[in-house]
């Protein structure tokens, strides 16, 4: 990570804990924080709570205005929360914020699953979490970012990912 303020995406399936470690990241590195999920079109969270998967013409609208968040952030940085479960959504969101860094946030399914079972405040249901996995496409050794296991607290996981970062 160079000196200047980061824009990160702290990406994932769902439970995996972006919003938690999203908040502590922006908190540790003083910059705003902003849920990708709060972008989405209204029709999309009433597909998803009604357990239906989006599609990709879905998507395109919220990942346009993902990659406005980070482009309107610029220098001041951010840290955003969004699945970003593809390369070709990653791309998406480069091509209007180049310097977004990824972080994926991954673990077993049946962690995963036990978080998402135990939520009861969230829209995506947990039956969604199968589809998310089998979209999910890893880092490619190109893009800049980290994969962590989020098999530790969020304060640990923060400071292996501020360190890895700055490596």
């Amino acid at each position: 990570m160079s000196a200047h303020v980061p824009q990160i995406c702290v990406m994932g399936v769902s439970a995996a804990g972006k919003s938690t470690v999203g908040i502590a990241l922006a908190e540790t590195l003083a910059v705003p924080f902003v849920d990708a999920d709060s972008l989405h079109l209204e029709s999309n969270r009433t597909k998803m709570a009604a357990g239906t998967p989006l599609t990709d013409d879905d998507r395109w609208p919220w990942l346009d205005a993902v990659g406005a968040e980070y482009a309107q952030a610029g220098a001041s940085g951010l840290v955003m929360a969004c699945s970003a479960l593809k390369r070709v959504y990653r791309d998406r969101i480069r091509a209007a914020a180049p310097g977004v860094v990824f972080v994926h946030l991954g673990g077993p399914r049946e962690l995963l699953l036990e978080r998402a079972t135990a939520r009861t405040d969230h829209f995506m249901p947990s039956s969604l979490l199968d589809s998310q996995l089998d979209t999910l496409e890893p880092l490619g050794d190109d893009e800049l970012g980290v994969a962590v296991t989020v098999d530790r607290t969020p304060a640990m996981l923060v400071s292996e990912i501020i360190e890895r970062l700055r490596a």
